[in-house]
C-alpha cells in the first residue's frame, strides 16, 4: 500500500486521524515524522506536525489487492472473502458474483490457473510457505464428489472386464481424488502416466 501524508496539531493527532483514514489500528500501521510540529510562541509560528503513513501489508490484504486487480482486467464483479487457519499456513478464499461459470471455466481450469497464479505472486511477497486455495460457489467440493462417483464406476468397469482404464488428463490436485477414492479398493490399483499437462490416472485390476 502507497503511503499517506497526514497533518494535524500534533504527531499523535495525525497517527489518529491516519487510523480512521485507513480504518485499521494502530499496531496494523508504518510511518515515519516529516515535521514535528510546534506551538510556536503565543501561537505565533506554529507548526503543523505532518506524518507519512501507511497500512502494514499482510498476506490477507496482499491476496485481495492482486485478485482485485485480476478482476478489474476481467471487468468481473466479485465479492471476496478470506478466511487464514489457526497456524497461518492456508488460506481460504471464496468467490461470489454473477459470472462464477465463466471464472471456473472448463473442469475448473480457469479458476485453477488463478490459484497457482494466486500461489506464485503470494510465494514471491510471503517469506514464509503460505498455500492459497480458491473456490465459488462449492467448486471443489462438487468436483470432489463427482470425482470420487467416477473413480468408482470406473473400478467396476475394471472389474467386470478386466481391462485397464485410463481416464482423461487431469490437475494433481483431482489425480490425488482419484488415487484416494479407490486405495483400500482390494480388487484394483491406481497409478498415473504420462507428462503436464497430460499426466492421468490408469485404474488396473490388481494381480
Amino acid at each position: 500500500m502507497e503511503f499517506i501524508e497526514v497533518t494535524a496539531k500534533t504527531v499523535d493527532d495525525a497517527i489518529t486521524e491516519s487510523l480512521v483514514k485507513l480504518g485499521t489500528t494502530s499496531d496494523k500501521i508504518e510511518y515515519e515524522v516529516i515535521e514535528k510540529g510546534s506551538n510556536g510562541f503565543l501561537g505565533i509560528g506554529s507548526k503543523m506536525a505532518k506524518i507519512r503513513v501507511r497500512k502494514k501489508s499482510d498476506v490477507e490484504d496482499f491476496i485481495r489487492d492482486f485478485l482485485k486487480d485480476v478482476f478489474r482486467a476481467m471487468d468481473m464483479e466479485v465479492e471476496i472473502t478470506i478466511e487464514k487457519s489457526e497456524d497461518g499456513k492456508n488460506i481460504d478464499v471464496e468467490l461470489k458474483g454473477n459470472e462464477m461459470g465463466v471464472l471456473i471455466g472448463k473442469r475448473g481450469q480457469t479458476l485453477d490457473s488463478l490459484q497457482y497464479l494466486t500461489n506464485l505472486a503470494v510465494g514471491k511477497q510471503v517469506n514464509e510457505y503460505v498455500k492459497v486455495k480458491l473456490d465459488t460457489e462449492d467448486y471443489r467440493k462438487r468436483r470432489k464428489e463427482t470425482l470420487e462417483n467416477l473413480a468408482r464406476n470406473i473400478a467396476y468397469k475394471v472389474k467386470r472386464t478386466k481391462r485397464p482404464v485410463s481416464l482423461e488428463p487431469m490437475n494433481p490436485f483431482e489425480r490425488r481424488i482419484i488415487h484416494s477414492a479407490l486405495q483400500n479398493d482390494r480388487y484394483v490399483s491406481t497409478h498415473s502416466e504420462g507428462e503436464e499437462p497430460y499426466r492421468h490416472v490408469v485404474v488396473t485390476l490388481k494381480r
